[in-house]
Order: C-alpha cells, then sequence, then structure tokens
C-alpha cells in the first residue's frame, strides 16, 4: 500500500482491509449483532467473482470483518439480495432448536445465456457459515436479467413478502411465500419516476406510526450524478404497493450527490430503534474501478436514519446520520453568534484534524445570498459546500478536491432543491479521509460525494457572497472507528 492510497482510507466509514466492495446485502440484526454484509470480490480489487462479504457490529460504528460468507462457485456469482431470520421456522432449515438466518439472493449463471434467479442459503451458527439450499434456484422466471431480492416478514398477512426488479422493465415486482422456497406473484410497480437507465436494488420500508411505506430502487441514469437511488412515498396492503401521489417521470432522489448508491435498510431491528436505518454503497458505477485506492477499493456510506416529513407539496422522506456516531465526537471548536464578512474566513481548528470532522452550521434567516464551508482545504485545493439562496438550492462542489477520477462524470457541482434557503438553515457535514456527506438539519436534502485531496489538504473556511451571514458554527474531531 502507497501512501497516498493509505491516506484514503476512511476512518469511520466500513471498508474491508483488502479488495473490492459494492452494494450492501442482508442487512438483518440478530442476537445482538448488526449484520451487514456486501458485494466482495476476494481475489483482487476489481469487479469480478462476486461473493458475499460479511461484517458485523454491536452498535452500527464499530465493525468486525469476518471471513467470506457465502462464495461464489461452478454454478453462479453470487449477487445482490436480503437475509431474513426464522423465528417462525417457517423453512425447515433450523435443527436442534436453532434459529435460521436465510440468504435471499440473486443467483447468477455462468452458463453461456446467463441468466438470474432468486437463491437461498442458510445459516445456523448467526451467520458465521452457510449452507446453500440444495433445491436452488427458489425463483426462477426465465428472465436473463431478475435480481436483487428483499424479503420481509409482512405481519397483517403472516408470510413472507419479497421485492425484486426486473431491470429492464423499470419494474419492481412483489411475490410472497409461506416458507421462502415457494414464491406466488402478487403484483407489479412501474414504469415511474425516472426509467431511462435500468432498476436495481429495491427497498420496501415500512415507517413506522404513518401508516405509509417506502419504495426505493436505483437507476443507472437520469440522476444529478450518474447513478442513484429514487424513492416513491405510498401505501402497501401485502399484496400491491401505491404511490400516494402519482408521479409520472418526476423522480424523488434520496441523495442529490453522486455516491450514494444501492441503499438497504436493516431488517427485524429491535425495539430500541424507532425509526428504519440504511447504508449505502459510497460509490458510483461510473468511474467505481477507477478510484485511487489500494488494496482496497469500494467504501459504505454512514448509516442514516430514515423518516417521512409533511411538506406543502405532500409526504417526502427525509434522513439523518445514524446517531451512534456522536460517540466518535473529539475535541469541540466553536464560533457561536458570529457575523461572518463578505469574502473567505479561514478557522483555527486548534489541532483538530481537517480530514475527519464533523460540522454543524447554524444559519440565520436572511443575510447573504451565497454561503459556502470549504473543507479539505490545501494549496490548490478546495471542496465546497454551499448554499445559494438565490436560487434555492444546497450544493457540493468536488471540481477542485484533489484527484480527478473521472473526466466525464466527476467535475462541476450537484446540487439539491430548497425550498425555504432564505430561512433559518442548518448544515451536518460529516467529512472523512475520502468523502464528505451533507445533511441539511430538517433532513430534507443530503448530497453525497467522494474526495480524493492531498493529505495535507485539511483546512475549513467559511465562505460569504452577497451580504454578510450571521450564524453559529460547532466542529468537532471525530475519532477513528475500530474495524478489525
Amino acid at each position: 500500500m502507497t501512501a497516498a492510497t493509505d491516506a484514503f482510507r476512511p476512518a469511520y466509514h466500513y471498508t474491508p482491509a483488502r479488495n473490492w466492495i459494492n452494494d450492501p446485502n442482508g442487512l438483518v440484526w440478530f442476537d445482538g449483532e448488526y449484520h451487514l454484509f456486501y458485494q466482495y470480490n476476494p481475489f483482487g480489487e476489481q469487479w469480478g467473482h462476486m461473493s458475499w462479504g460479511h461484517a458485523v457490529s454491536a452498535d452500527l460504528v464499530h465493525w468486525q470483518e469476518l471471513p467470506v460468507a457465502i462464495p461464489e462457485d461452478e454454478r453462479v456469482s453470487i449477487f445482490s439480495g436480503s437475509i431474513v431470520v426464522d423465528t417462525h421456522h417457517t423453512s425447515g432449515f433450523g435443527r436442534g432448536g436453532a434459529v435460521p438466518m436465510v440468504a435471499i439472493y440473486t443467483g447468477c449463471r455462468r452458463v453461456p445465456e446467463g441468466g438470474q434467479a432468486q437463491e437461498l442459503a442458510y445459516s445456523l451458527d448467526r451467520g458465521r457459515t452457510w449452507e446453500k439450499y440444495a433445491g436452488n434456484p427458489v425463483l426462477d422466471i426465465g428472465l436473463k436479467d431478475f435480481r436483487d431480492p428483499k424479503v420481509f416478514w409482512h405481519v397483517p398477512t403472516a408470510r413472507w413478502v419479497m421485492a425484486v426488479v426486473r431491470p429492464d422493465d423499470h419494474q419492481v415486482s412483489f411475490y410472497a411465500s409461506s416458507n421462502l422456497t415457494q414464491w406466488v406473484h402478487l403484483s407489479d410497480f412501474g414504469p415511474a419516476g425516472e426509467d431511462g437507465g435500468i432498476w436495481e436494488c429495491p427497498d420496501l420500508i415500512e415507517l413506522a406510526g404513518t401508516g405509509r411505506w417506502l419504495l426505493k430502487v436505483d437507476t443507472f441514469a437520469g440522476h444529478p450524478g450518474g447513478t442513484g437511488a429514487q424513492v416513491f412515498i405510498g401505501h402497501f396492503d401485502g399484496t400491491r404497493f401505491v404511490a400516494e401521489v402519482p408521479q409520472g417521470r418526476e423522480a424523488m432522489w434520496a441523495d442529490h450527490g453522486s455516491d450514494f448508491y444501492a441503499a438497504l435498510s436493516w431488517g427485524q431491528l429491535p425495539a430500541t430503534h424507532d425509526a428504519p436505518v440504511w447504508i449505502a454503497w459510497m460509490n458510483n458505477h461510473g468511474y467505481a474501478k477507477h478510484t485511487p485506492t489500494a488494496p482496497w477499493r469500494g467504501a459504505m456510506s454512514v448509516p442514516r436514519e430514515l423518516f417521512l416529513r409533511d411538506t406543502p407539496v405532500g409526504p417526502r422522506l427525509g434522513q439523518r446520520p445514524w446517531r451512534g456516531l456522536d460517540a466518535l465526537r473529539g475535541a469541540q471548536r466553536a464560533w457561536r453568534d458570529v457575523r461572518f464578512s463578505e469574502g473567505e474566513t479561514a478557522l483555527d481548528l486548534a489541532g483538530l484534524d481537517g480530514r475527519s470532522l464533523e460540522l454543524q452550521f447554524d444559519m440565520a434567516a436572511g443575510g447573504a445570498t451565497d454561503v459556502a464551508l470549504q473543507v479539505r482545504c490545501g494549496e490548490g485545493e478546495v471542496t465546497v459546500v454551499g448554499v445559494d439562496r438565490a436560487q434555492g438550492r444546497l450544493f457540493i462542489d468536488r471540481s477542485r478536491s484533489g484527484v480527478e477520477v473521472d473526466a466525464r462524470h466527476w467535475g462541476g457541482r450537484r446540487e439539491a432543491p430548497l425550498p425555504d434557503a432564505m430561512g433559518a438553515l442548518q448544515l451536518r457535514v460529516l467529512v472523512d479521509h475520502c468523502s464528505v456527506e451533507v445533511f441539511t438539519g430538517d433532513g430534507a436534502a443530503t448530497l453525497t460525494e467522494l474526495v480524493f485531496p492531498s493529505d495535507s489538504s485539511r483546512g475549513v473556511r467559511v465562505a460569504v457572497r452577497g451580504g454578510t451571514q450571521a450564524a453559529s458554527l460547532l466542529v468537532w474531531s471525530l475519532r477513528a472507528a475500530s474495524v478489525g
């Protein structure tokens, strides 16, 4: 590992010790552990030999990397999917009183004509070892592309429900089963929203206490950052999902940045959680294989809590960083009730490491027309997180953020709408060695971008245009999370 690539390794975002990762898979809580499985190449830093890697955590912050869970074999590669804990013992896989964990994933056949179908594996030792079901596949409709099953127990109908995509048809198909091995088609959703690129990686999430469900699906085209996750809010009766507001071709994006893909929520969370939690692959299919890291390639976003926001135009998704990340906060610097003047103000971080920070920026209503936090500042390098109040936009610009990974997809800025940009506004910004994640305080907008600046680029500045700006700023150093 060279010094440069080691400098890019995240301090508190999950990445394995070695090799390629992409989509999170099989997220489930069981017996005191959060499980994070993911698409993994055990043999190298590029996509290939798709198998399931595995890590566990007690708190969604510190992770223990475990051996490969479900490896490819001579018949299929192991593509994306989900895991359930079969507490009802519907599958018959349990033995000796053990509660089985059951993985439902897409097997991509190696035969020349290809083809994808849904398959099972099960574990009786808390996910440490897995046995593939002898009757695989359990759902095969004869398509070349048919993948990414998300399965959950639907309490009102007392059965398992699967959401799975037909990518080229821009549809999410729903199936039901009483035993996880035999599946019956229920209904289809789509095309809707953005359908210019194939669909992938569905998730169907109940937003408890609201009577509503969130359907998420990723698309290969049409997103502001190239590839990304679109969401639909509506109702699911155990058979059919109906979007509350028919959207036509207008998409609602989970994240307006370039590097938030294949988000998946944890299943069967304990009662201590009052909101769903998901995590995404922090990368982009347009340039993932070119990121300047070794011997690892690919990382996950921070876990995020999901909630529903009521707005004048209807319900919308809200997101906030997982609250457990607060445990990583170290030393703090504070600028309270400051009036920032026109121009750029460099901040004295007083020993805080500018490569690993959390910033909370509270802007008073009115004031300047353009306000920005500039992070990872160095000689000729800066990443700009800004609010264009005149245009009503939150943006991130990585045009001068260091290594330009891809000339076509990298430069410029990504934007998210801010309907009340002139009002009081809070920004939360998470900076890690190779990433910047931005959240508005009300959860209305998020932006996630990879950056690869020089290790020496560690400064922070406040930049103001079009007047002065009253604000308060808190900055915390964030300690490294353990991954071992």
